[in-house]
């Protein structure tokens, strides 16, 4: 039965908590568009994610992800992957609750060191303790994160495609108004 979503689903979380991933596939099978924010940044800026924090800095590629998740919440209803920073800027959460359902893909620190380690595209992982620095992150971000309409848990060994099954039938039964057969 194919669905059609009333508002955005947007995903929120850490690096590697696998909001593209899962993301990609729930708007697959609800058969609606799918968009990472950091990848329309990047397209914008025709550069990395990584080569905008050092030349530009942080503050200068938050104004721009809250200028593109704007122009991304004003588009058809579809499935959203946020970086890992958008939702702590308070217009950004502002944003997303006004015209989407919020999703946290809470994820232990555990599963996200052994996932974005191997990675050097992660900007604010370029530290000399990299898992400290991302446990630092997961302290300051997690009670933010909290206020998401829903709070979804990985595990750890889930396949995407298990995660992304969970996850529509927790969308489904905390906010069965979003989603219609058509």
């Amino acid at each position: 039965m194919r669905q059609r979503i009333r508002r955005h689903i947007v995903l929120i979380g850490m690096m590697g908590a696998g909001k593209t991933a899962i993301g990609t596939e729930i708007a697959r099978r609800l058969q609606v568009p799918f968009t990472d924010s950091d990848a329309e940044i990047e397209t914008a800026a025709a550069m990395s994610i990584s080569e905008i924090f050092a030349r530009d800095g942080e503050a200068f590629f938050r104004e721009r992800e809250t200028q593109v998740l704007a122009r991304i919440l004003d588009g058809p209803p579809g499935v959203v992957s946020t970086g890992g920073g958008a939702w702590m800027r308070a217009e950004n959460r502002a944003l997303i609750r006004g015209r989407a359902l919020s999703v946290w893909l809470n994820c232990d620190l555990e599963t996200l060191w052994h996932r974005v380690r191997q990675r050097s595209t992660r900007p604010l992982l370029k530290t000399p303790d990299p898992k400290a620095t991302l446990a630092t992150l997961i302290a300051q971000r997690y009670p933010l994160y909290a206020e998401a309409e829903l709070t979804f848990d990985a595990r750890p060994g889930d396949s995407v495609e298990a995660a992304a099954t969970r996850l529509i039938a927790a969308i489904s039964a905390a906010h069965p108004d979003l989603l219609e057969a058509r």
